[in-house]
């Protein structure tokens, strides 16, 4: 008794093998497509996936109930002195000429106005709005033409393999609009999560837009118009979650592709040699 009969890779002497040129051929090629396949499937256990879910919740619990707002605006044809930022929502804020971590930089040679704003708003209906509101004097005609270059909310996702409206009114323009009527934009944002690799979690929004303009008109007149941003929250949270092909996996694909590619590649060099064979017989005569 010997612990070789458990042997299930049985060698053959070498004076017992023939080798041929199409086996040589064949050889070189499955060692060349194995290569292929294993450094495709390298790639991919190397890079990342990222993976998204949607679930109901407030994924942010701990930022007190408040979304982080970055607004810049260019108001071409409206003075610095006459533009504010005005905050109202469902929980009773009612707040007029916003003025905290905001800027304003005059437009040509002082006629226009650049806002520059960031501030926050709580986790209700609501809206905000650039108007004259808070000026000391209101215009009679103020032109509210503008162009929106950034309107994000929460932290900014510096990740290139996730498309979202993060920014959906980035590069709006309305110079070519009515410069009496008001703009509403109705915003529906969508809290997103990102965890990275390390398990570390940043908190941004999404939102998707309609907007309308019109000229509005009360009792006593036209009313002064405004640029509104009116806000609501949805229930549902995209997670976006960064993931790595398991090890496991990987290695059985490795195997798979060698044992595969070995196997497919003995038959067919079965093949060929046993239809050369028969050929040479026939040719011989021995072929009956």
């Amino acid at each position: 008794f010997s612990s070789s009969r458990f042997d299930i890779y049985r060698k053959v002497p070498k004076d017992l093998t023939q080798p041929t040129y199409t086996g040589a051929i064949i050889s070189v090629c499955c060692c060349l497509f194995i290569l292929f396949l294993f450094l495709s499937e390298l790639t991919g256990f190397i890079a990342t996936e990222i993976v998204n879910e949607l679930y109901v919740d407030d994924p942010d619990k701990d930022s007190g109930g408040k979304i982080e707002v970055n607004l810049n605006i260019s108001l071409p044809n409206l003075h610095c002195e006459l533009v504010g930022l005005d905050i109202q929502d469902e929980m009773g804020r009612h707040e007029v000429g916003h003025i905290d971590n905001s800027m304003k930089i005059p437009l040509n040679n002082g006629d226009g106005c650049r806002f520059e704003g960031h501030f926050s708003i709580n986790k209700v209906p609501g809206n905000f709005h650039v108007s004259t509101h808070s000026a000391t004097a209101q215009p009679q005609n103020p032109d509210m033409t503008h162009i929106i270059h950034k309107l994000s909310f929460g932290d900014k996702l510096q990740v290139h393999n996730v498309h979202g409206a993060f920014n959906a009114l980035e590069g709006a323009d309305k110079l070519s609009s009515n410069p009496l009527a008001s703009h509403d934009y109705i915003l529906k944002i969508v809290p997103t999560v990102y965890e990275d690799m390390s398990g570390k979690q940043r908190y941004s929004y999404q939102y998707t837009v309609a907007n309308k303009e019109y000229v509005a008109y009360s009792h006593t007149g036209r009313i002064i118009p405004a640029i509104w941003f009116r806000y609501d929250l949805s229930p549902i949270t995209v997670k976006y979650t960064e993931r790595r092909q398991p090890l496991y996996r990987f290695i059985t694909s490795i195997c798979a592709i060698i044992g595969g590619t070995f196997t497919v590649a003995g038959i067919l060099d079965s093949c060929i040699f046993t239809a050369s064979e028969a050929w040479k017989k026939i040719q011989l005569g021995k072929m009956q």
